[in-house]
């Protein structure tokens, strides 16, 4: 993850907006109260986590494409670098969980096959049309980007049309879900994926030091880049372990409470379908939308669907960090049109689309999918990888800078 271009800030301004600040603090007291009146406590300390997650990730600006795409163009690391970092401490941190025998917790782990190779190759596609990943999508709409409220419109209608067909994309030719834990033990599982991270890592180094001679390694500073370490925690922008740290710590107690690790993309296909239904749509037609999972979280309210309660609480701890800092709605003060909006469309469709078949977004396939020890992770994180240079080389066309 990087910290993100359309995020960079100007000079930081004296005081926060108190009117956004007011309505982020407005709305996590209701909705933090309607979900505590609706469900059991443990839903009220996720939704706190999200709101925590959505702040980490606002004033580390982290999302991984502008990473992968300062990879490309400009031959600079540090954002790959951090994400890399971050896999690596969620990995120490929840293999050894996931390997306790407890039978309370389960693993982001899914079958290697058709399905999640043009998946992930298509979210890749999207995250560079779109501007955005999972997270990215989230935290950058709950700071008020109107290009990205685009993007997260079309994410779920692409999220829908993906449940539709999944059961199609199923049926072509896949291999089981594969768990490193099962197969080498906590330790070996920790270790391959600290090997496969740090060969990674010198992939990334190679290209940025052929390309400059040195490495950019601000993903190791622990100062904030300007002011106090005190002012930057409430107003940004935090250096990149700050936010490492937040991310994978509350990645493992999203596991530990909820008994699975973070997922964001579950939400948005649920968010459409209730919202097709309403409008008359018997979703029940559809056999995704009748296994069991699905079935019962399209019945249930969305205040008792783990993902779509941290949602909320990431887009409002995201408003609530862009108030502090006096940057809410900074990045887009218009309405995208022409070719922007269009890459909004498309790539909000090729988001939510790859998402569902690829089994997760960059949150739950990727960093939930490596932190379980899935082999899966692996595949999905290649084929997106190789999507994002196609989404890359296409936003020229689009009127999107690189």
């Amino acid at each position: 993850m990087t910290q993100a271009n359309t995020m960079a800030p100007a000079a930081i301004r004296p005081g926060p907006d108190r009117f956004v600040v007011g309505l982020a603090l407005a709305g996590l007291v209701v909705l933090g109260g309607l979900v505590w009146l609706e469900t059991a406590p443990f839903l009220l300390a996720l939704f706190a986590i999200g709101a925590v997650l959505g702040v980490a990730l606002y004033h580390g600006a982290f999302g991984f494409t502008a990473g992968w795409r300062n990879l490309v163009t400009k031959k600079r690391g540090a954002g790959m670098r951090a994400q890399l970092l971050l896999f690596a401490l969620a990995a120490l941190i929840m293999i050894p969980i996931l390997g306790s025998g407890r039978d309370d917790v389960i693993g982001a782990v899914a079958p290697v096959g058709t399905s999640l190779v043009v998946g992930s190759f298509l979210f890749g596609i999207g995250m560079q049309l779109g501007g955005g990943c999972g997270s990215g999508t989230l935290f950058t709409v709950g700071a008020g980007n109107l290009r990205m409220m685009v993007t997260l419109l079309f994410f779920i209608v692409g999220a829908v049309l993906g449940s539709i067909h999944l059961p199609w994309w199923l049926d072509l030719p896949a291999v089981d879900p594969i768990s490193l834990i099962d197969w080498v033990g906590v330790p070996g599982a920790i270790a391959v994926q600290w090997l496969g991270l740090g060969a990674v890592t010198l992939w990334v180094n190679r290209i940025e030091r052929r390309a400059h001679g040195d490495l950019e390694r601000t993903e190791l500073r622990l100062r904030p880049i300007e002011g106090s370490m005190a002012k930057a925690l409430f107003t940004g922008r935090w250096p990149f372990l700050w936010a490492i740290i937040v991310l994978a710590v509350g990645n493992a107690l999203t596991l530990v409470i909820g008994g699975s690790p973070w997922g964001i993309t579950f939400a948005f296909n649920l968010w459409g379908a209730k919202a097709l239904q309403g409008l008359g749509v018997d979703m029940g037609q559809f056999e995704f939308w009748n296994w069991a999972y699905p079935a019962q979280a399209l019945a249930d309210s969305v205040l008792v669907n783990i993902p779509s309660v941290m949602n909320f609480g990431l887009l409002l701890g995201a408003m609530l960090a862009a108030g502090m800092a006096r940057r809410f709605n900074e990045a887009s003060r218009q309405t995208p049109r022409g070719r922007p909006f269009l890459a909004a469309v498309v790539g909000g469709l090729l988001l939510g689309y790859g998402a569902r078949l690829g089994f997760g977004c960059n949150i739950g396939a990727l960093f939930s999918g490596l932190a379980s020890a899935s082999v899966h992770a692996w595949v999905w994180f290649a084929c997106a990888f190789a999507g994002s240079l196609i989404g890359v080389r296409l936003r020229p066309w689009f009127r999107l800078p690189n």
